[in-house]
């Protein structure tokens, strides 16, 4: 099961970097024949913004089976292992509930959107909201695989929290880690003995 879920992860990350891409060749092709050619991709501006939607909620459903996501565990961090499970649980039975409201919002909002067309294109504007539905329905899942590897004990303790610290947090950590671990080191960021 988890070697299907990489492999999906994967070819999602692939999608994203063609889209990436893409947008990216619209995007500075535009700019150029403006400013050099006086002239435009029209459809440049519409399809980059499509893009830029479906990356983030794509990136974001990666984020979240890689555990990427910035977040705070200073208190849960340092909760014994059965408070970490009540949390991580609490968290994932939340985040369930965030999905299932989002996944509501985006059916209403593609099917109310789905004979507007976009001025440019003329594609219709689902194109747009159908993306919380692909989201929420991955993001429901992933949620549902590790709720039950915690039902059934079978999360590692090092996977109980379901945060990432940014890496300016963490480095700051092993400072004051390596500082609280050898206090009779002289500091060298100190002014106290240089001539």
């Amino acid at each position: 099961m988890n070697r299907w879920i990489d492999r999906a992860c994967r070819a999602v990350e692939n999608l994203v970097a063609l889209m990436l891409a893409v947008m990216v060749v619209l995007v500075f092709g535009n700019v150029v024949l403006r400013y050099g050619f006086n002239s435009g991709i029209l459809l440049s501006e519409e399809v980059s913004r499509w893009l830029f939607i479906w990356m983030t909620f794509l990136g974001a459903l990666v984020a979240l089976h890689e555990r990427a996501h910035l977040g705070v565990d200073m208190v849960v961090g340092r909760l014994p292992p059965a408070g970490k499970k009540l949390c991580l649980l609490l968290s994932q039975l939340l985040m369930l509930y965030m999905l299932w409201l989002l996944l509501q919002g985006s059916i209403v909002q593609t099917r109310i959107n789905w004979d507007v067309e976009a001025p440019v294109t003329g594609l219709s504007m689902a194109i747009v909201y159908s993306v919380g539905i692909v989201f929420a329905i991955g993001g429901g899942l992933l949620l549902l695989i590790d709720l039950g590897r915690l039902l059934t004990g079978r999360l590692r303790e090092d996977e109980l929290v379901a945060v990432q610290e940014s890496e300016e947090a963490a480095a700051l950590a092993q400072v004051l880690g390596n500082a609280q671990a050898s206090p009779t080191q002289p500091n060298p960021h100190s002014r106290e003995g240089r001539p």
